[in-house]
């Protein structure tokens, strides 16, 4: 009797604005050659036009999909619930497994220690299965690398949503981009543009105390 398996990514683990999105891809082992003729790969080695045309085509091969968003407050809260970034992400890889019910899961796993974090799933895991925690199974795992597809795309379209809603640009999200920086600065000031910063992370931390040092130094 064919399998299922299911592939399990998550994009926007890093950017301090937005979500990150969660992402759980079911297939018939007999519908992974469609994967193959469609060249589906990691979506970090996919131009944004290829994987917004993957998108559907791989939600149709799809015996079933479960996309989660995990938005900034949740993620800032982390702690609050005694959870760091590693175990929230665990929490909602279960989530997927137990509702999908596959007959293997292949998982991109977010810490080197893959073993362990096998364990931890298994601790909330309702649902038996075969079990695959590997880094790196975006790229070695097609079923992997068309859930990190799906992922991505719904996580773009989330940032290009908050762009709409507030009307300017904020950028990939992430530290390193400088309009990104200079939106998480101005947002400091404006209540109804905080709610998409992550303020648990470094960089606003760090933007923060800056900003109140240049306060201070002003009276």
């Amino acid at each position: 009797m064919p399998k299922t398996i299911l592939g399990i990514d998550e994009a926007g683990r890093g950017p301090v604005i937005g979500p990150m999105v969660i992402c759980g891809a079911l297939f018939n082992e007999k519908d992974i050659g469609k994967l193959k003729e469609l060249n589906v790969k990691d979506s970090k080695l996919l131009s944004k036009k290829r994987r917004e045309e993957l998108f559907d085509k791989i939600k149709e091969i799809a015996v079933d999909y479960e996309i989660i968003k995990i938005g900034p407050k949740e993620i800032d809260q982390r702690f609050q619930v005694n959870t760091n970034l590693n175990q929230l992400e665990a929490l909602k890889f279960v989530d997927i497994i137990n509702k999908l019910k596959p007959d293997v899961a292949i998982i991109d796993t977010p810490e080197r220690n893959t073993e362990k974090f096998k364990n931890y799933l298994k601790r909330y895991l309702t649902h038996e299965c075969e079990l695959m925690c590997e880094n790196f199974a975006d790229t070695n795992h097609i079923e992997v690398g068309a859930a990190s597809v799906l992922a991505k795309v719904t996580r773009d379209s989330s940032i290009e949503k908050i762009e709409k809603d507030i009307g300017e640009v904020i950028g990939a999200g992430y530290p390193s981009d400088p309009t990104t920086i200079k939106f998480v600065e101005k947002a400091m000031n404006k209540k109804e543009l905080l709610k998409y910063v992550r303020k648990s992370w470094f960089t606003f931390q760090r933007l923060k105390e800056e900003n109140e040092q240049t306060k201070l130094s002003k009276w």
